[in-house]
């Protein structure tokens, strides 16, 4: 069948061993006709342009830029981008067909487009929910729900109700989700939400000389390495992993790397300038050969969310951290149920993100009991492949669209 897959995604190379790289090439691989419409930033300097990738037919539409940019532009560029996508899919794709369309959040903007592809198509809509705005800019204080930003609020608000009520299904990461977007929207038909996680493919061990990939990124040899690697952004409260790092500053046993972008990562890299200590590694974003290769070279993976959440967010990259098996320390909110999976799963640790006592005695532990850290990655690779494997969300969305066949 021939499916159509919206995300803002860029999906530079869709050979990667990511969330949506690998579902899509598993529905290409099983058979399907795969589109793809993603944005293509105008920072870049490119036009619109459709290609076939890895036997994926691609649409980059350019978009304004909402990525590494200010609020205002990030704002227009959002609101803009359904228009931009539909305009595309018309000149480009107006002779398909399409009988599955998939999307995800963010944006939420693209509600428009949903609509569009299904009145013309009698296509079946799915949404991937990763992302639940307005609200998580309500919780970081971007957006409020009173004055003159309450007008922006109920905007998106209102775009994201239509988004929910077009999707004939909605697939959400978590059980904490499904309770979270039912509770705020009993509009909502319970039976068409269910968990639907992030994926990915699990990757074949191979053998690492850690010394040797250390010494290609300068790092110690004889230190338990704590990586992050991702966004560092509002949702991070990057002022608190600055906090993580002052507190661990004296703890000549461990060495942190953080690598990533953001619009807030220009703090680390003060925090890096400022401190006497070679404690700290700073690094611009990698590709994703060099990320994964990084951490094959690291002992554990960090995850960072603002304790101030009210929404249950389920980070992606736990996936490569668990797919590279390293052990997991995530400091969140107490509403996400992601440390639940962490400590049910007995693959790492969780603390909340609000002062540094509690991380710093964790951080302790790791160090007395590093011997047992391999068995703890070990632990994090089997829960990946038993629970989030790429086939899991293709039957998921595919048995849905088997229903709908037979109707």
């Amino acid at each position: 069948m021939n499916i159509v897959f919206l995300s803002i995604g860029g999906l530079n190379d869709l050979s990667e061993n990511t969330v949506y790289t690998d579902l899509l090439r598993r529905f290409r691989d099983e058979g399907h006709s795969v589109h793809v419409v993603c944005q293509r930033e105008k920072r870049l300097g490119l036009d619109t342009e459709i290609n076939i990738e890895h036997g994926i037919n691609v649409l980059r539409v350019k978009t304004g830029n909402i990525t590494k940019t200010n609020l205002f532009e990030k704002g227009i560029s959002t609101i803009l981008i359904g228009w931009q996508f539909k305009n595309a899919i018309n000149k480009y794709f107006g002779d398909i067909k399409f009988e599955l369309v998939l999307y995800s959040t963010p944006p939420i903007t693209i509600a428009n487009t949903v609509s569009f592809i299904k009145k013309r198509d009698n296509a079946t809509s799915y949404l991937m929910l990763k992302d639940i705005f307005p609200q998580n800019a309500i919780d970081i204080g971007i957006l409020n729900n009173t004055g003159w930003k309450s007008l922006i609020y109920k905007y998106f608000r209102k775009k994201e109700k239509q988004l929910y009520l077009m999707s004939d299904y909605i697939g959400c990461m978590s059980e904490a989700n499904i309770e979270f977007v039912l509770k705020h929207n009993p509009y909502i038909d319970k039976d068409n939400v269910e968990i639907c996680p992030n994926t990915i493919n699990p990757l074949v061990k191979k053998h690492v000389d850690k010394n040797l990939t250390r010494a290609r990124f300068n790092l110690p040899k004889d230190k338990i390495i704590f990586v992050y690697g991702g966004n560092f952004g509002k949702p991070q409260n990057v002022d608190y992993i600055i906090e993580v790092l002052k507190a661990n500053e004296l703890n000549n046993l461990i060495h942190f790397v953080m690598v990533g972008s953001g619009t807030d990562f220009y703090k680390i890299k003060e925090y890096k300038k400022q401190t006497s200590d070679d404690y700290i590694t700073v690094l611009n974003s990698l590709n994703k050969v060099e990320y994964d290769d990084l951490l094959d070279a690291c002992d554990v993976g960090l995850i960072f969310l603002d304790y101030r959440f009210t929404i249950p967010n389920f980070p992606s990259r736990l996936l490569d951290y668990m797919n590279h098996e390293i052990p997991v320390l995530a400091a969140t909110d107490t509403n996400t149920d992601v440390g639940e999976v962490i400590t049910g799963g007995k693959f790492g640790w969780w603390c909340e993100s609000k002062g540094t006592k509690i991380y710093k005695e964790i951080s302790e532990m790791i160090i007395r009991e590093k011997d047992s850290l391999k068995k703890i990655g070990m632990n994090g690779k089997q829960y990946l492949e038993q629970n989030y494997r790429t086939e899991k969300a293709y039957n998921t969305i595919l048995s849905h669209f088997n229903k709908e066949e037979k109707r």
